[in-house]
């Protein structure tokens, strides 16, 4: 089996003109910002707007000052935005400007760490509320966000879901699994109910890929891949009759 994709939770570039700029924060970011990937750094708008093209990043870390063109001659070439901006400047005179252009927040240079964290705390923030799970019932299919964007992905071929704390694992079939930033309730009250079942406070399992129940030294279901999930002890008497359920619709 292939190991979990692990999916950050907000993807980034670095757009500023100095190199002791861009290496600081993307140094500072890997330290002490575990949520934030750097996909790439760029030294001007011409090469901000290629890493935006090839990477697609949900947040640019936006420098003002730059020679030829600055950072809100960069925001003007896009008339609708798919990322988020947080302007990081050494000067505090572009705050207003930079409330008016939209930017999610804003950065003083040097870098508080601190500062930082709450601001990427912010981001986190306002994705979760732009973010939720989706799902096309009619064709059968949830999204999942993916590194390029977000992958459809059919209910038939999710296995089963395992919680990790505010991140999910989801066992897909032909086993490209993916850790996804999404707590294991979001997805049961997204899912089909009839389909989908919660054994554990844990796991969250597609019925018609159940092989096996046991009850003998605690109760647990054995999946079509193979692997063996926990089954509540009280939750038991409802698994059956979903079980019995399913199988007259197979």
């Amino acid at each position: 089996m292939m190991s979990p994709i692990l999916l950050t939770s907000l993807t980034a570039i670095i757009v500023d003109d100095e190199l002791y700029g861009r290496e600081n924060l993307r140094i500072i970011i890997e330290n002490y910002c575990p949520d934030i990937e750097v996909l790439g750094c760029a030294d001007s708008v011409v090469s901000a707007k290629e890493l935006v093209n090839t990477h697609r990043p949900e947040v640019i870390f936006l420098d003002i000052n730059m020679p030829v063109l600055d950072g809100f001659d960069f925001l003007d070439e896009y008339e609708e935005r798919s990322f988020l901006v947080v302007f990081v400047s050494a000067h505090e005179e572009f705050g207003i400007r930079a409330v008016k252009a939209g930017a999610a927040d804003y950065l003083l240079k040097p870098i508080n760490i601190k500062e930082l964290k709450q601001t990427v705390k912010n981001l986190l923030s306002i994705k979760s509320k732009g973010a939720k799970i989706e799902t096309f019932n009619e064709t059968g299919r949830v999204i999942l966000p993916a590194s390029h964007g977000f992958e459809l992905v059919a209910f038939d071929d999710l296995i089963r879901l395992e919680a990790d704390g505010c991140y999910t694992t989801i066992f897909i079939k032909g086993g490209k699994n993916k850790i996804v930033s999404r707590t294991l309730k979001e997805f049961e009250d997204t899912l089909p109910l009839e389909l989908f079942f919660r054994v554990h406070k844990s796991h969250l399992v597609n019925l018609k890929y159940v092989n096996d129940y046991s009850s003998y030294g605690g109760y647990s279901v054995t999946m079509s891949d193979g692997s063996k999930v926990e089954l509540s002890r009280r939750k038991a008497p409802e698994f059956i009759q979903k079980i019995r359920a399913i199988l007259k619709t197979i």
